[in-house]
């Protein structure tokens, strides 16, 4: 896969999206943002179950220009799309480094267990360790194992994330990360600093997409700015578990 096509449909009115076609693109980042309800989360929903006029929007995804046959497109999405919840929930009980292992194999993947654990805790200030189990994971532990997992040893092109600001990671470096894994990734926000990690963001309103916003010159520059913000802001949260003084 190299590209994902968007077909308009209809707003939550039932009136026609007016969406020119929406070429997404493998190795780029594109942002979603919008009001709560404006139909972020149905957008993506679209993308991942690669609708083909038949969801509520009326929606039609195609892949590399062309649509998925019907009976195909369940097995083609399992492989496709790789979705990273807001809350992780694990159903196996057993360690970080048996997990790790376990999908390498299935994936036929020659990746260590260290590079998996290397790349996951530089993003996550709270280590995760081999003898860990997962559903004893943090928040931001397992979010942080997913994001090098999708990375290293899964083969999903397309990565949808919900709020990844909301995780306690490093937001930027497993951004850029996956980015440079050369995935296809979505993320929906409501913060301006990861608005602004993309060149382009989808505007959505009503159900609709409104709008595919270009950053502006102006924008990367304070989206530098906002960046400077943010490492400070996880300097202090690393003072403030350590228990030192702010100031």
């Amino acid at each position: 896969m190299n590209t994902i096509t968007i077909l308009g449909g209809r707003d939550k009115a039932g009136k026609a999206e007016g969406l020119d076609p929406l070429i997404l693109k493998k190795g780029e980042i594109y942002t979603i943002v919008g009001n709560t309800g404006s139909g972020k989360s149905q957008l993506i929903k679209d993308v991942e179950q690669l609708a083909d006029g038949d969801s509520i929007t009326g929606r039609r995804v195609l892949l590399d220009g062309k649509p998925v046959p019907r009976g195909e497109r369940q097995a083609v999405s399992a492989g496709l799309v790789a979705h990273l919840g807001q809350n992780m929930r694990f159903m196996l009980d057993i360690s970080v480094g048996d997990f790790v292992s376990l999908h390498a194999r299935c994936r036929g993947k020659q990746v260590g267990l260290e590079a998996v654990l290397n790349l996951a805790n530089c993003i996550t200030p709270e280590p995760v360790v081999p003898e860990q189990h997962l559903n004893l994971l943090s928040g931001g532990q397992a979010r942080a194992l997913m994001i090098a997992d999708l990375a290293l040893i899964c083969d999903s092109p397309v990565v949808l994330i919900d709020e990844i600001e909301n995780a306690g990671i490093d937001k930027e470096k497993a951004l850029e990360l996956l980015r440079r894994q050369d995935k296809l990734v979505l993320v929906v926000t409501h913060d301006p600093h990861t608005a602004l990690m993309a060149e382009r963001r989808i505007v959505m309103g009503g159900g609709a997409v409104r709008a595919v916003v270009e950053r502006t010159k102006e924008e990367l520059t304070l989206f530098a700015l906002l960046s400077r913000d943010y490492q400070r802001q996880r300097e202090r949260q690393t003072l403030l578990r350590k228990g030192e003084h702010l100031i």
